[in-house]
């Protein structure tokens, strides 16, 4: 059973910083692409990151470049996607998915192979 595991969420005041973690388990960890995607009350789902463990391809979304970092740790099957600087636009429910080989520009979200449970971030001006 694939099982991914989102946490590490909290409240952050602004130009704070926080570390998510994404825990998987029952895949080859090298062959999945892991991506952020977030979710604000009232809006719609928006890629945030993607790491391709495959061929190491990284994508970022415009609103969070030079700000976040996100790395894969193949020794615990885990991703992180480190949070700086942020704003309260950041705030909004985290989730990790992973879908089979590489991150592309534009994320097909609806496309992803499987889902965690989010994380709650909520950053206060």
């Amino acid at each position: 059973e694939v099982q991914l595991q989102a946490s590490g969420g909290g409240l952050v005041q602004a130009g704070g910083s926080l570390r998510l973690s994404c825990a998987t388990s029952g895949l080859r960890f090298g062959d999945y692409a892991i991506n952020w995607i977030r979710q604000a009350p009232g809006k719609e789902r928006e890629a945030v990151s993607c790491i391709a463990n495959a061929d190491g391809r990284i994508h970022y979304a415009d609103s969070v470049m030079g700000r976040f970092t996100i790395a894969s740790d193949f020794a615990k099957n885990t991703v992180y996607l480190q949070m700086d600087n942020l704003k309260p636009e950041d705030t909004a429910v985290y989730y990790c998915a992973a879908d089979w080989g590489t991150c592309t520009v534009v994320t097909d979200i609806d496309g992803m192979a499987y889902w965690g449970k989010g994380t709650l971030v909520t950053v206060s001006s």
